[in-house]
């Protein structure tokens, strides 16, 4: 049955293997083959260019920076250390998160310069809610490449203000104002935005929400927060310094917070008007209580440093030097209030220097650069409190019975020895004594009173008979 089977199946292949088609088109088998290679050519690249996306999404990146205070150098060193990173890392874009109330002209300036010579897109948003771009910050946020804003966010007030020098006289102001109103509406015009609007938030101080910054072309995206704003950024097109156009590219792409280090972080810090305030009158303290008591090490110590960092901080914001000196001085009253006895002559001219010296050690600054009314008056009441009790401790000292010394002999009473005619020999605590007596001629066991003491003499005078009564 099997043969039977297997002979009906060669005879069919036979028969077919004879029909006119495969005589004309031969054997299928290379074309196949071509078929094959021509689809593995199409399907390999596009899955190539698949992975090679996908792992370019996992890799790439934005920088997220914070900035939350005064425009000082510190923040230029963290800006242009973000940005380079940013570069080098090879991230899509760099994002500041600002909240400023403003700051120096010289760090907005070097912070513009870094963001417009930047190789990657800065954008900049005005974030969290409640936040504000206000003076440098204007300036900061139309020089970036995309502008953004949270809502219940504030820009403007950008009209400069004099630091450390009490306030412009009029023709040099109107150069500052002229030279920011130009320095701004450059700024605008290179990013399409509304120079006029600019120009009067340097002249008017003029401010906008939000929305009407939107409106206004002032800023170009409003974003309830970060997340929101990345997705809002795919697809964007940014022109760079050279000319050249990016799109953003941000759906699925990861962020990177780039934060202050421990140093930046401290030197931020004590660039305040307060803590400057502090470090100088702890600085004082410390000095000049070493220099009361040699040798205590730990007041110099911490004098020293404090003095340094005060300098250091007080360079950055630009104070009136004479409110410095006035400081100085102040405590240098109060020192010399413990080593004389002008019983409090000293303390009230400290005290008058010390409030001076507060008030105009940042005149004419802008309220971003004044010290704190409160901390001041706290100072002050601490130091006036210290240096009173001083002052009590010292007066007490001169009012209290000498313990030790040639000046504890005075006023007490001793013994006559041998008679005092007028010298003698008196006897007091154990201790034979030459004395001379000031009041005739004293017998043995008679009490005197030892009036002084020259040399190793004791001049005294009979001590009076108590009377008695009946």
């Amino acid at each position: 049955m099997l043969d039977l089977f297997e002979k009906q199946r060669q005879c069919w292949l036979t028969k077919r293997s004879q029909r006119p088609d495969r005589q004309v088109y031969g054997n299928r088998k290379p074309f196949m083959w071509l078929m094959r290679l021509m689809l593995f050519g199409i399907i390999m690249p596009l899955l190539a260019t698949s992975i090679t996306m996908n792992i370019n999404a996992a890799n790439s990146h934005i920088d997220v920076l914070e900035v939350k205070g005064t425009i000082n150098p510190v923040l230029v060193g963290y800006i242009e250390r973000g940005i380079q990173q940013a570069e080098k890392n090879g991230a899509v874009a760099v994002i500041i998160q600002l909240d400023t109330p403003g700051g120096l002209d010289t760090s907005m300036r070097d912070i513009v310069q870094v963001m417009v010579n930047s190789r990657v897109p800065v954008v900049v948003y005005v974030s969290p809610a409640g936040a504000r771009a206000a003076s440098a910050g204007v300036f900061i946020t139309m020089a970036s490449h995309v502008a953004a804003m949270a809502p219940n966010t504030a820009i403007g007030a950008a009209h400069p203000v004099s630091l450390g020098e009490g306030e412009m006289p009029a023709g040099m102001e109107e150069k500052v104002v002229n030279d920011a109103a130009a320095y701004i509406r450059s700024i605008a015009e290179a990013h399409g935005r509304n120079m006029e609007w600019a120009e009067s938030a340097v002249r008017e101080s003029v401010s906008a929400t939000e929305q009407e910054a939107l409106s206004l072309n002032v800023i170009d995206i409003v974003s309830p927060d970060l997340n929101t704003l990345i997705g809002q950024l795919d697809n964007m097109q940014v022109t760079m310094l050279n000319g050249s156009v990016i799109t953003l590219q941000t759906i699925g792409i990861s962020v990177n917070h780039v934060g202050m280090t421990a140093i930046e972080d401290f030197l931020y810090a004590i660039a305040d008007p307060n803590i400057a305030f502090l470090l100088l009158s702890l600085a004082s303290l410390g000095i000049i209580i070493e220099i009361l008591n040699p040798g205590l090490i730990f007041p110099g110590v911490v004098g020293t440093i404090s003095l340094l960092f005060a300098f250091y901080s007080l360079g950055i914001l630009a104070v009136n030097w004479a409110g410095v000196l006035l400081i100085i001085l102040a405590f240098g009253l109060f020192a010399a209030e413990v080593l004389t006895t002008t019983f409090g002559l000293f303390t009230a001219g400290g005290v008058v220097s010390l409030v001076i010296g507060s008030m105009i050690l940042f005149a004419g600054a802008s309220p971003v650069f004044q010290i704190d009314p409160w901390l001041i008056a706290s100072v002050v009441i601490i130091i006036t409190g210290m240096s009173a009790l001083v002052v009590n401790r010292v007066i007490s000292t001169y009012r209290r019975q000498a313990k030790t010394g040639r000046e504890e002999l005075i006023g007490k009473t001793a013994v006559v020895k041998t008679t005092l005619n007028p010298d003698g020999t008196v006897f007091y605590r154990g201790e034979y004594w030459n004395a001379i007596s000031e009041s005739g001629i004293v017998e043995p066991d008679e009490q005197v009173t030892i009036l002084r003491m020259e040399g190793l003499t004791l001049y005294v005078t009979r001590k009076p008979a108590k009377e008695t009564t009946l």
